[in-house]
Parts: structure tokens; sequence; C-alpha cells
């Protein structure tokens, strides 16, 4: 039987000789054949491997990239730095507030957008021609610099700068409330008399001739304007021939105690678009906390169950080290992010607030990673299968460095179809995207530990949906690809607040990318997938800090890109082949997991 395997195995490479087959042998010779094609599609060969990932590095090139670094695009060009904004805001402030010797060095500089404009401008196909004719004096994107207390009235002074040109669009002197206050007043029964009592007993003429300075500051003449009489609230000027689909340019004006309070510089964005925004942010929202946070929350509780009882298999010592990373690198996120809780208006008590409950979801969150790693592990080595080689285990330095490698080939390959899965999603239910400040490096106090969170996502989402989800979840439903697809579809929910619409659009994507991702794991284990998850989101913070421009921004973008490479690199040259401790016989079951991603 050995030599008719042999044999037929050779004709498995020269079909014409199955004619001289029996029936019975010819059906054995057909599996093996079906067989051998299989692993030639499903095992990637180094060559097929990076060939893809050549493929979807271009795909990744033309789709997502070249378009970023086109002159309409509002990414391309270079920005002001952060202490002109803030020089150009100090000298506003002298030569047109009459606030003079204002301290700069306590000057607090975040980055604001429009998001509700932008997003209207994507979904209309409207942002290039935007960009050309009103993006200089009507900015999407600004810098806004805060000065606490400039004067003895004013407990902050918010002034707004144009980042890609510098030139001033508005700003916030009101001593009892800011606009964004104002505008929540506006919204209720009552705020209407409310901010009227504030303005004092001023006429629209006054209104007028107490606006023009401001006016001329923002380099607009009388001529361009045309009063908006809608409201007898503040002030607003329509700019004549400012106008793009069913948007239009204004400037508006609040007042206190009988004095210019603000100025705001801004297209109008339609009402329709702005309840279309809130129903779908009212939708991804329920997605969250009922499809990714309750699941999620499920898993957690799996995971310590299972960790107990696969204990004979694996170690809570292991886990302790990765789970205790993913906690740093989470908490120094946190508290790098301090300016954009500061851009969402967070401050004294609510600010407080928000980190306790950030920093107890943050423990919550590494203690399920912990255990997923725990549990994950032991459901494997039950099944015979070593999905998580640990340092002593023969091969492990080179199997990390190995894993490092291909990580990037596998990257690059999500990467071109992430891009494909764009392009479909644009032509079918025509997917766009908008700005969001809560997401920028801008808003970052060191904006080179961004790409940190690649690595926290890394080892977070591999441990959780694919070391321990997967093995738990084909507990239930006996399938090796349903149970991917499951925890890909939760993994998947966790992503519908990103600023992508329709909302729906992230998990369609991310579908099939942690159909991918899944793949890597069963094919080369845990640690591939770690790897290649980094790099994957390694190589898209990197570029997102390289389009910042600045010599230390693109130092650390192309670091970003190099240090998975070289964290393999490292681990293999402390674990040097011969180091380890004395072989087992080598379990390669997790192949037959793969194969049973059909079943």
């Amino acid at each position: 039987m050995l030599r008719f395997y042999f044999a037929v195995h050779f004709r498995a490479r020269k079909p014409w000789v199955m004619s001289g087959l029996s029936g019975k042998h010819r059906r054995i010779y057909v599996m093996l054949l079906l067989k051998n094609i299989i692993k030639g599609v499903v095992f990637l060969k180094p060559k097929v491997l990076w060939s893809l990932a050549l493929l979807g590095l271009v795909l990744f090139v033309i789709v997502q990239v070249l378009p970023m670094t086109s002159s309409e695009s509002p990414d391309s060009g270079s920005s002001i730095s952060k202490e002109q904004a803030v020089q150009t805001a100090a000298d506003f402030a002298a030569n047109t507030l009459g606030i003079s010797n204002i301290p700069k060095e306590n000057a607090a500089v975040t980055y604001t957008t429009q998001s509700d404009l932008y997003g209207y401008l994507s979904k209309e196909n409207l942002l290039a021609e935007y960009n050309r004719k009103y993006a200089k004096q009507f900015p999407t994107e600004r810098f806004r610099v805060q000065f606490k207390h400039p004067d003895s009235h004013l407990d902050a002074l918010n002034i707004e700068i144009n980042m890609k040109e510098g030139n001033v669009v508005g700003f916030d002197a009101g001593e009892l409330w800011n606009i964004r206050v104002k505008d929540d007043l506006l919204k209720k029964d009552d705020g209407s008399s409310k901010i009227k009592d504030l303005e004092g007993s001023i006429t629209a003429d006054e209104k007028e001739e107490l606006a023009a300075p401001y006016v001329k500051a923002l380099g607009f003449n009388p001529d361009q304007l045309s009063l908006d009489t809608s409201s007898d609230i503040g002030l607003t000027y329509n700019v004549k021939g400012y106008t793009l689909g069913d948007t239009k340019g204004q400037l508006k004006f609040h007042f206190e105690y009988g004095e210019v309070s603000s100025l705001e510089s801004r297209f109008s964005v339609p009402q329709a678009h702005t309840d279309y925004i809130n129903s779908q942010t009212r939708l991804a929202t329920w997605l969250t906390m009922a499809g990714y946070g309750l699941l999620t929350f499920i898993l957690g509780i799996l995971a310590i169950v299972y960790s107990a009882r696969t204990r004979p298999y694996a170690s809570f010592k292991r886990g302790i080290f990765l789970s205790l990373f993913y906690l740093f690198i989470n908490v120094a996120s946190t508290l790098n992010m301090m300016p954009a809780f500061e851009a969402e208006g967070l401050s004294g008590g609510a600010l407080t607030f928000a980190l306790v409950f950030q920093m107890i979801t943050t423990l919550v969150m590494a203690a399920s990673i912990y255990f997923s790693l725990v549990g994950g592990d032991g459901l494997w080595k039950v099944k015979g299968s070593n999905m998580w080689l640990r340092s002593r285990d023969p091969g492990y330095g080179s199997h990390v460095l190995q894993s490092a490698i291909n990580g990037y080939a596998w990257a690059l390959i999500l990467l071109g179809i992430q891009s494909v899965i764009y392009i479909v999603l644009g032509l079918t239910i025509h997917t766009w995207s908008t700005t969001d400040e809560t997401q920028s490096p801008y808003n970052m106090v060191y904006p080179w530990l961004f790409p940190l969170m690649a690595w926290m996502a890394g080892i977070g989402e591999e441990a959780v949906y694919r070391l321990f989800g997967i093995p738990m979840l084909k507990k239930i439903v006996r399938s090796t690809f349903v149970a991917c697809l499951i925890t890909t579809f939760i993994w998947a929910l966790g992503h519908t607040l990103y600023p992508i619409y329709p909302v729906i659009s992230r998990p369609i994507e991310l579908t099939f990318i942690g159909l991918l991702f899944s793949y890597i794991f069963l094919r080369h284990g845990y640690i591939a997938a770690m790897f290649a998850h980094v790099i994957f989101d390694s190589i898209l913070m990197g570029l997102s800090l390289i389009l910042m421009g600045g010599a230390l921004n693109i130092t650390i973008g192309i670091v970003t890109f190099a240090l998975p490479a070289v964290v393999g690199y490292v681990i293999q040259r402390f674990n040097p082949p011969g180091r380890e401790r004395p072989a087992s016989p080598r379990n390669d079951n997790y192949v037959e997991g793969l194969a049973s991603i059909t079943d």
C-alpha cells in the first residue's frame, strides 16, 4: 500500500497516467490530486506569498496612498507648527481683540474639525472643489489655540487658525458661555431667551457696527456679505457666491453685554445630512455596545472558566507579560489623548470621571486578554495543538523572526484586499468617510506614541478573537469556519463608531480582513497572526505620522514600519537554536485545524 501511495503521488504530477488506474485507484488518485491542489493554494509558498504582497502594495499605493498625497487632498501639504499657531493667535489677540501680553508658554493647541461639513462634502464628491475655492477662509480642519485667563475677565480665549495657511478664521471670547454651550442652549425651549438676555439691549444695526472690524480682520468686505434675517439671536452673514451643493458660507457672531464675544466662519450643513449622521451614530452605538461589548464580555467570562478547566495543559504564568504590556500601552495612550478630551469640552469632574471609567475599562480588557491567552492556549493544548510557542520550545527564536518577516507580506496582502474592498463598497453602498478630532495624532501630547496602539490591537485582539475565540466557538458550532466567522464578526462590530458611513461599511470590510487573520492564525499560530496585525496597523499609523510632515514625524513613521522586524530579530538573537529545552515530538495539528476550515 505504501508503494502504491508513492506511485500515485508521483502520477499526481503527471495526470496523463491516470488512464492506467482502476476505478478505486482512480478515485484515490483524484482525491490526492485535489489535496495537492488545495495545499498549493492554501499553504502559500514564499514566492507566491511575496508576489501577492507586491500586488497588495501596488493596490494600496494606488487606491489609498496616492489620493492622500494629491494636491487636491486635504491631507496633502504641510501644516504650520503649533508654535506658529500660538504666535498667530497671540498677535490676533493683541491687534484685533485688544488683549496684549498673553503668556504664550501655557497655550494649549488642539486639532479641531468640522466633521459634519467634511462628511457632507465627501459624500457628495464635492471635497476637491471645496478645497480649491473656499478652504483658505473656511477650512474644515483647524488648530484651536486656547489661552487660559488671558485677562481679568475671561477664563479662556479660543482662537482658531487655518492649519494649512496660518490665517485666523474665528475666535471665542465668551465670559459666561462658550460657543458650544450656546449652541446647546439654542436647542432648548428657553435657550434663546437666555442668550438674548446675555446679549444686552443692542439693536441689529449696532451688532453690524460692532462686527465690522472683525469682518475686515478675517479678510472679507461688507459688499461680500448679506444679512441672514432668519433669527434675531446673534448676527449671521451669508457670504455671496460662497455656495456649494446645499451648503453656503456664513459668518456667525455672538454677543455678550453689548460686545462681540465670538465669531465663527463655517459652511452650513443640510439638516437632512445632520439627521442621517445622528441616526447612524445611534445605530453604531447599539452595534458596539450590544454586538461587540456584550459578546466580548461573555467571551471574557468564558476565558476565565476555560483557563481553570484547562489548567493541566496551560500555565497561568504565560500571558502575564503581554497583558501587562497591553495595559501599559493602553494607559499611556489614554493619557496621551488628554488634548483630545479637552477638545471634546471635557474638564474638571467630567474629565476625571471619563478617565476613571476608561481606566476601569482598560483593567477589565487587560484581564480578559490575560485569561484569553491562558484559556486559548489551554484549549488548543487539550486538542494536541501548540498554537503559541513559548521561549523554551524548539525553534522559538526562528519562528518569531519568520513570523515577523512574513507578517510584512501578510500585511501588504491585507492592505491590498482592503483597498479592493473600499472600491467595491464605494461602488455598491457608496461608502464615505469624514474626519475625527478624537483620533488625530495632532491631539496627542506625544504623537510618536500613537503607533504603539498597533501593538495593543495586535496582542489583545488576536488573543481574544483568534487564540481563544476560535476554539471556544468551535466547541459550540462544530465548524472551524463558522467559529472564525462569528468571532470575526464580533471583532468587526467593535469598529462601527469610526467615522465611516454607512456604519455597516467597517463590519463588512473587517469581516473579510478578520477571516484572513483567522487563516494566518490557523496556518502559522498566534505569534504570526499577532505580527501580521501589528504590521498592518503600524503601516497605516506610521503613514498618518509621515503625512503630518516634519522631520521628527517622518522619522518616527519610518521607525514604526521597521519596529516589528527589529523586535523579531532581537527575540531571535536571544533565543538562538540550541538554547531551547530538548525537543518534544513536533505537533502540527493546527494544520488539521486549517483543513477543517472547509468542514
